[in-house]
């Protein structure tokens, strides 16, 4: 009988996942396009899913993270991941956190401003990571993905009964420049980026280390337990946003603080009043966990890639990489707190043009002789990730072409 206990990597991936990429850019996606860019987000999943999956089924093959890997293969490739991860982390960290810290202002009362909401929340999440380490992790992770799909389920429902809207099932491929870049970043992060295919890999690892006898068949499956929770919240979004507010003639604002409301008030209106503490329990569930496991993540990947490179134990490695993500976070935030949508717009945009480098080395690894040959991709699994590195590619190409 299957352990509850044995489950989490999946867990962790999905409250990665779930963030920006669905309460932002599905509600967006929703609110602007109705249901004509379901096509984009179902098709981006499916093409997406094996690069994912090869994390959580190299690690628990060979008992090493990706990383590892990714030095096998070759050192270049290893320096490159350091590079992008470096240059990315902080814009990542600093987007999910800033609609966190908005989102929090509008639920507990702006009585303090949004820039301190901001330190609070990443302070809660040190505590919590310093404290409590992984298994506190694991174990928070389970409730808050529990609440979260429950909350965002009743929402949909609520939404269904109370809307006026008469949505399309047309699907549509924008044609002008912004709404290209929205398309874009919008996939960019759905269900996440790629890299979290690495955090994946060292939460597995880790994970081995709290419960022996995690088996490649086990991991596989909490992978996609964790993967289609994603989907299923980020079509959830998507309905709330077409059902909500397409049509609507809202204008988002870019600023953290009155998105957040801007967002849970238009739902409460259209759904009713009681509706808020819901809405509002999804909303912040949604970003904290992203934010918390972010957090984490980074400089666990970072910690272990510089170990690699120079062949020695950091002893204190993962400690400093949290501390100057935080102070990094706050830094940027501080300076470029107005320019919420700026931020999301970017880090989700890198995101997707950077999509193919993970691709390509994933596929390149889970296929050589580094994994045991009873693990790598079938035949089938073979085709779909040569069709999602052309659908990367592609998407990525067309995008450059139109800047």
């Amino acid at each position: 009988m299957l352990s509850l206990k044995k489950l989490g990597p999946g867990l962790l991936f999905a409250g990665a996942a779930i963030g920006v990429s669905h309460l932002v850019q599905s509600t967006r996606a929703g609110a602007d396009f109705g249901l004509s860019l379901l096509w984009a987000l179902v098709l981006v999943n499916v093409f997406k899913y094996p690069f994912f999956q090869y994390g959580p089924r190299y690690a628990s093959a060979t008992g090493e993270s990706l990383l590892e890997g990714y030095k096998r293969l070759s050192k270049g490739v290893l320096i490159t991941y350091f590079a992008l991860t470096f240059a990315t982390m902080f814009t990542i960290q600093t987007a999910v956190t800033i609609v966190t810290a908005g989102l929090a202002s509008t639920l507990f009362g702006d009585f303090i401003s949004i820039k301190l909401w901001t330190i609070i929340i990443l302070f809660i999440c040190l505590a919590i990571l310093f404290f409590g380490k992984y298994k506190l992790l694991d174990r928070l992770m389970k409730t808050i993905i529990v609440t979260l799909t429950i909350s965002t389920i009743l929402a949909v429902i609520l939404a269904f009964t109370k809307t006026n809207n008469h949505l399309s099932l047309i699907q549509i491929l924008p044609k002008e420049s912004l709404e290209i870049g929205f398309l874009i970043a919008f996939m960019g992060w759905m269900p996440a980026p790629l890299d979290i295919s690495v955090w994946h890999s060292l939460w597995t690892v880790e994970k081995e280390k709290n419960t022996k006898n995690i088996t490649p068949k086990l991991a596989l499956f909490d992978f996609n337990i964790g993967y289609i929770t994603a989907i299923f919240l980020g079509i959830g979004f998507l309905l709330l946003g077409a059902l909500v507010m397409f049509n609507s003639g809202e204008i988002f604002s870019s600023k953290a603080g009155v998105f957040s409301n801007q967002l849970i008030i238009m739902y409460a209106n259209s759904l009713g009043n009681w509706s808020y503490v819901i809405i509002g329990i999804a909303a912040f569930t949604t970003m904290f966990s992203t934010t918390l496991t972010t957090l984490d993540a980074s400089p666990r990947a970072m910690n272990r890639t510089l170990e690699l490179l120079t062949n020695k134990k950091q002893k204190l490695g993962y400690v400093f990489w949290i501390l100057l993500l935080t102070f990094g976070t706050i830094f940027i935030f501080f300076f470029f707190a107005s320019e919420m949508g700026l931020l999301i717009k970017i880090a989700t945009i890198l995101s997707f043009i950077t999509a193919p480098f993970y691709a390509i080395i994933n596929y390149a690894l889970v296929s050589s002789k580094h994994t045991p040959e009873r693990w790598r991709p079938s035949k089938p699994l073979h085709l779909l990730s040569i069709l999602g590195i052309i659908f990367l590619v592609g998407f990525s190409v067309w995008y450059l072409t139109i800047l």
